[in-house]
């Protein structure tokens, strides 16, 4: 990572043309490559943290989530001690640690196993630990303080929409829980935002996001034709994935994959320019990319 404590750097928009048609892509995934995408403005507010805030930070989630490596890569920097729940970890993977897991455990994480029975009732525990040294930080950045950071992009957002003389922008973002799809559309209310749940299904999502306030109405959910179960591989999201490597940029296999394929599904009735916000998660496709060659969508080299 770099001197990101300091600095507060403005990610560039590039021009993407795939199947005869211009996009734009705001460049999240260049801010840095442990802590990228919206990781970086899910954790902005901690990034500008004083070290000596904390001693500790305390999180749950998947075995490869961006989140836990962003988060772990944050605690690094900062000399805070980071604790991870998870559910129980594959043998074969625990042998051998790979993918944001090994990088999260290099970079000091210290990872907490409890079994499938017992992990809601952690996560409950996990909340009682927070104290005045001690952060609790919900599954994928999930909070309220990751508004800050997304109202920066908004900021980033409405600048270049002025200055490129847009008037009728639809801005693109994949939702886990929904946070920064809710926080962008909230800034941005002359802008469309488009996003589709990637978890679990649309109530799913749309209950994530009460949680946070009412749904903005110029938040627009869209819908993949074909129901897909989060993080497993399907021969669409590997075509979706190398049309848009070949088209110049790379995206992550799990969110860009099924947002870019939904969206396809949609273009025809969103009117206006398109910018996409890369959402980052480019170290975790590795991980993926062998489980595709694993199940034999790929040819093993």
């Amino acid at each position: 990572m770099g001197d990101l404590l300091i600095s507060q750097p403005i990610s560039k928009v590039d021009r993407l043309l795939l199947r005869e048609k211009t996009f734009f892509v705001k460049r999240d995934d260049l801010i840095d490559t442990l802590l990228s995408g919206n990781k970086f403005r899910k954790l902005y507010s901690l990034i500008q943290t004083p070290a000596e805030q904390y001693k500790r930070l305390i999180s749950y989630g998947g075995t490869q989530s961006n989140a836990m490596l962003s988060i772990a890569a944050l605690c690094h920097q900062k000399g805070w001690l980071f604790d991870y729940t998870s559910k129980p970890v594959p043998e074969q993977l625990k042998n051998r640690p790979t993918g944001n897991l090994n990088k999260s455990l290099e970079l000091g994480m210290r990872q907490h196993e409890v079994s499938h029975e017992d992990y809601e009732a952690a996560i409950v525990t996990l909340k009682l630990e927070a104290d005045d040294s001690t952060l609790f930080v919900p599954q994928g950045g999930a909070d309220p303080l990751a508004q800050a950071g997304i109202e920066k992009l908004a900021d980033e957002i409405k600048e270049w929409q002025q200055e490129s003389g847009i008037k009728q922008l639809n801005v693109v973002t994949p939702s886990g829980t929904g946070t920064t799809a809710y926080y962008l559309a909230t800034a941005l209310s002359d802008v469309t935002v488009l996003t589709t749940p990637s978890v679990g299904d649309e109530a799913y999502l749309i209950a994530q996001m009460n949680i946070l306030g009412p749904l903005p109405e110029n938040l627009r959910i869209l819908v993949n034709s074909k129901k897909h179960h989060f993080g497993k591989p399907y021969a669409e999201f590997l075509a979706m994935y190398n049309e848009l490597n070949n088209a110049g940029i790379e995206f992550d296999l799990i969110y860009a994959s099924l947002m870019w394929h939904t969206l396809f599904q949609h273009i025809d009735s969103i009117e206006g320019t398109i910018l996409y916000v890369h959402s980052g998660g480019l170290i975790g496709n590795a991980t993926m990319l062998e489980r595709y060659k694993h199940k034999g969508f790929m040819t093993r080299k």
